[in-house]
C-alpha cells in the first residue's frame, strides 16, 4: 500500500492511506483490545467491535475523504469481516452481512486487491517477520491455527469468484517488485476510467519516456 500511495502521489493523485482496525483515534483503542491486549474477547463482541471500528472509520475518515475527491487506500475493509468473523469464527453470512451494512451505510470499494498466498507460506512469513526485534510477538488473529486461516483464505477466494469486477487476486508469492507492478497494472486503468486520465495517464507517459532513455 505504501508503494502504491507513493506512486500515485508522484502522479498528482490525492491519496489517503488508512487501515482497519485502527484508522481513527477510536480505532486505535479498539485495535489494541481486538489484537494486542491480553483480554479475551468473545466472538460476538469481536464482531461488534470490528463493526464499531468500521462505523467510526467510514463516517469520520473514509466518506469525508471521498467527498473531497481523494483516493482512499485502506488495509482491510468489509470483506475481512466476512472472512474472519464469518468463515473463521462461524457466524452466519446473513448476520455478518447485516452488521457490515449497518456499519458501512452501504459504502463499497470500487476495487479490492486480494493478495493471496497459500496458508503455509503466509504462516512462515509471519514467523520470519516476528523474528525481527522490533516486533517479536504476533497478534491474536495471527495466533489462530492453520484450519482457521484456511477457512479465511477460502472465503476470500470465494468472494473474488463471486465479484470478479471488484475483487482482483494478486499472486503475493512473487517478489515485491513484481507484486507492485501487478498492482499498478490493475489500479492505473481504473483511475483513468474514473476521470483521472490527465493525472495518471499523463504522468505515466512521462515515466515511459524516461524509461526509454529520454527519447
Amino acid at each position: 500500500m505504501r508503494l502504491l500511495a507513493s506512486r500515485l502521489r508522484l502522479r498528482g493523485v490525492e491519496v489517503v492511506t488508512t487501515r482497519e482496525p485502527g484508522g481513527t483515534p477510536l480505532g486505535q483503542q479498539l485495535r489494541h483490545v481486538l489484537l494486542e491486549a491480553e483480554t479475551q474477547v468473545d466472538p460476538l463482541a469481536e464482531l461488534l467491535l470490528y463493526a464499531a471500528d468500521r462505523a467510526q472509520h467510514v463516517r469520520t475518515l473514509v466518506r469525508p475523504a471521498l467527498e473531497a475527491g481523494q483516493v482512499v487506500l485502506t488495509d482491510r475493509y468489509a470483506d475481512a469481516t466476512l472472512a474472519y468473523q464469518g468463515a473463521g469464527r462461524g457466524f452466519e453470512p446473513g448476520v455478518v452481512a447485516a452488521v457490515i451494512d449497518l456499519a458501512t451505510g452501504g459504502l463499497k470499494p470500487d476495487l479490492t486487491l486480494l493478495f493471496d498466498v497459500p496458508v503455509a507460506a503466509a504462516r512462515e512469513r509471519t514467523r520470519q517477520h516476528h523474528r525481527r526485534p522490533e516486533r517479536p510477538e504476533g497478534d491474536k488473529i495471527e495466533a489462530e491455527d492453520a484450519a482457521f486461516h484456511e477457512r479465511v483464505r477460502a472465503c476470500y477466494l470465494r468472494i473474488a469468484d463471486e465479484e470478479p469486477d471488484r475483487v482482483r487476486v494478486v499472486d503475493a508469492s512473487r517478489s515485491i517488485e513484481e507484486v507492485h507492478q501487478r498492482v499498478l497494472d490493475i489500479v492505473t486503468p481504473l483511475l483513468e476510467s474514473r476521470g483521472r486520465r490527465s493525472e495518471v495517464g499523463g504522468q505515466r507517459s512521462e515515466e515511459q519516456r524516461i524509461a526509454r532513455g529520454g527519447d
